[in-house]
């Protein structure tokens, strides 16, 4: 069952489900809009050939401010990170999606791994592609992309390797 407003909003006062910061405006009919942060990281052009499970994608990237915006050119990745942390209970996960409003202008602002798993705490990294034939400034703040939060069967608390993730 996905979680509409009323009880998205409902969780939050409850102190079940909590963003940070929270801005009740973000929250829409069934999700809530989550902006990008200040830092990126960019691909330093090395090439990987082997993917196995010891693949660290910080070896490969160095972070960037952007502060002052970042022009985002046609197919490439960068993966940025939410301005808000998410806080979900054992019985809740989310699935981060892109916002339509970018999509129609080329804008993935997440494209591979939507899932967030029950119990996490923590920002959320995004990975953004410009798919389409123009340039696209990433702006600090921008409500790049959205949560959608759905309830378990069961409870369970997320242990892996991003639990602590801050870029």
């Amino acid at each position: 069952m996905i979680l509409t407003r009323n009880e998205i909003l409902k969780r939050i006062k409850a102190g079940e489900l909590k963003i940070t910061p929270f801005d009740p405006k973000s929250v829409g009919p069934a999700s809530i809009d989550l902006s990008l942060d200040k830092h990126i990281r960019i691909f330093d052009g090395q090439n990987v050939s082997i993917i196995d499970e010891l693949i660290d994608y910080k070896s490969i990237t160095q972070v960037v401010n952007i502060s002052r915006g970042y022009i985002l050119k046609p197919g490439v990745l960068v993966l940025g990170i939410t301005k808000e942390t998410v806080t979900l209970p054992g019985n809740v996960c989310g699935w981060i999606n892109s916002r339509s409003r970018f999509a129609r202008i080329g804008l993935m602002s997440h494209i591979a791994a939507p899932f967030i798993s029950p119990g996490v705490s923590n920002k959320q990294v995004l990975e953004i592609f410009n798919a389409g034939n123009h340039p696209i400034n990433l702006v600090p703040g921008v409500k790049l992309c959205h949560l959608v939060l759905q309830e378990c069967k069961g409870s369970a608390i997320y242990k892996g390797k991003f639990r602590k993730q801050i870029l």
